[in-house]
């Protein structure tokens, strides 16, 4: 498995600009510099990679449409946010994002009351909520002919 730091030089072999970070962080321990990357263009491989750690990826979308086809292109759909004042677009965000949630004007967060779960490679079911629970109730049919 590559390692962070690794990940991210593919990336700025790749294209991708680092606008801060982008290191191990310094002294013992797997610690890495919260990392911003610009630049990265919808055709880079990198662009639908899953990172784990403070790496954000900014990609430039000419409209809704295209920040819409960018968002969905990833493999993956845990949670997505959508952040604008306008009705249309907010309403267009939660229905075309494909994520296990949506979140308008705020950061994807899990609560307890609200089912949590991702779709596509992140998942199948949900935890939390009336959903989750389900998830851990064995239903029982009985038929009987007759």
């Amino acid at each position: 498995m590559a390692t962070l730091e690794n990940q991210v030089r593919a990336g700025v072999e790749s294209g991708a600009r680092v606008l801060t970070g982008g290191k191990r962080g310094r002294g013992p321990g797997f610690f890495f510099e919260p990392t911003v990357l610009a630049g990265i263009s919808s055709d880079n491989p990198f662009s639908r990679e899953e990172l784990f750690g403070p790496v954000a990826m900014l990609f430039r979308a000419r409209d809704l449409d295209e920040a819409i086809a960018i968002a969905n292109s990833t493999p993956f759909g845990l949670g997505a946010s959508i952040w604008t004042q306008d009705e249309a677009e907010q309403q267009r965000g939660t229905r075309e994002l494909q994520a296990g949630q949506v979140f308008v004007n705020g950061i994807v967060a899990s609560q307890p009351a609200l089912p949590f779960g991702g779709i596509k490679e992140l998942g199948y079911g949900r935890e939390l909520g009336t959903f989750g629970l389900r998830e851990f109730v064995n239903a029982k049919s009985v038929w009987i002919a007759g």
